[in-house]
């Protein structure tokens, strides 16, 4: 059987630059109107228009079964969480991951964030630094991605990083890293090979090198990372009702170094704490 190689030609990573950019507006015209009273099918609906707006169309309505533009999730739900008439409160906390298909060509991103509420701000502030947690281990992964040899390193750098951030301040434990769903290559599917962990295994995986090009996406957890699917079979829900967070990047490896497609600026605000200086794709 034939199987399509995972690293992509120049020419094909500059062509996923475009769906990569869609993506990423398409989370940015979302993310200021996440605040209390707005209902997730709402959000929905603005991400859709950007990206229909765009000339592309959403890869997530391409997955079987589904039929939403993005997937909103509150609280204790971590990932795949079903726009509908949900109404945000304030101190939710709130992760929209979102996709566009451009050209035949795929971008994947996710960000967190948490409603204001001046009337519990200790909760604001905890729920706040487990975003924090989640996305500096996104960008820590992504630093790796830069210079290591195999994929297994780049689950190493994002669990390193949570583990050195010590204990959740919500439930006094140690962070949570969800262990049944991880990170994937992209390209022309949403979701290829390779797969991602996002914490530390024996496998070390695929070689990294010009042409790779990965969805990094930790799912981490205010307490344990044991979920379950809701009777919707999308929703992924902590067992013990801890908070979760969800942030994600398209990333690409090519000769000149690391690009990350779903950030206007290449990330390079993100990497910059890492010392790494992302490259664009050169032409």
């Amino acid at each position: 059987m034939f199987r399509r190689s995972i690293y992509k030609t120049p020419a094909q990573l500059r062509a996923m630059v475009e769906p990569g950019l869609i993506t990423a507006a398409a989370l940015e015209t979302v993310r200021p109107l996440i605040t209390a009273g707005i209902t997730t099918l709402e959000l929905d609906a603005v991400a859709n228009r950007t990206i229909l707006a765009r000339g592309a169309e959403s890869n997530f309505q391409l997955v079987r079964g589904y039929r939403h533009t993005t997937c909103i999730s509150v609280n204790e739900q971590v990932v795949h969480g079903i726009p509908g008439d949900r109404v945000l409160q304030p101190g939710d906390i709130v992760s929209v991951d979102c996709g566009a298909q451009y050209r035949g060509w795929n971008g994947d991103s996710a960000i967190t964030v948490v409603v204001p509420d001046p009337d519990r701000p200790e909760l604001v502030a905890h729920r706040e630094e487990l975003s924090r947690v989640t996305e500096g281990s996104m960008w820590a992964g992504i630093a790796a991605m830069a210079s290591v040899s195999h994929i297994d390193e780049i689950g190493a750098a994002i669990q390193d990083y949570i583990e050195a951030q010590g204990p959740s301040a919500i439930s006094g434990e140690p962070y949570g890293i969800l262990r049944e769903y991880v990170g994937h290559g992209i390209g022309r599917k949403m979701h290829e090979a390779p797969s991602v962990f996002n914490y530390r295994t024996p496998d070390r995986g695929e070689e990294v090198k010009p042409g790779l090009v990965l969805a990094i996406e930790p799912m981490v957890t205010a307490g344990g990372d044991a979920t379950f699917i809701e009777d919707d079979d999308w929703t992924v829900t902590t067992v013990d009702g801890t908070d979760g967070s969800h942030w994600e990047h398209s990333v690409a490896l090519h000769d000149g170094g690391i690009w990350v497609l779903t950030a206007p600026d290449g990330g390079r605000a993100g990497l910059a704490p890492f010392g790494v200086e992302p490259r664009e794709i050169g032409k």
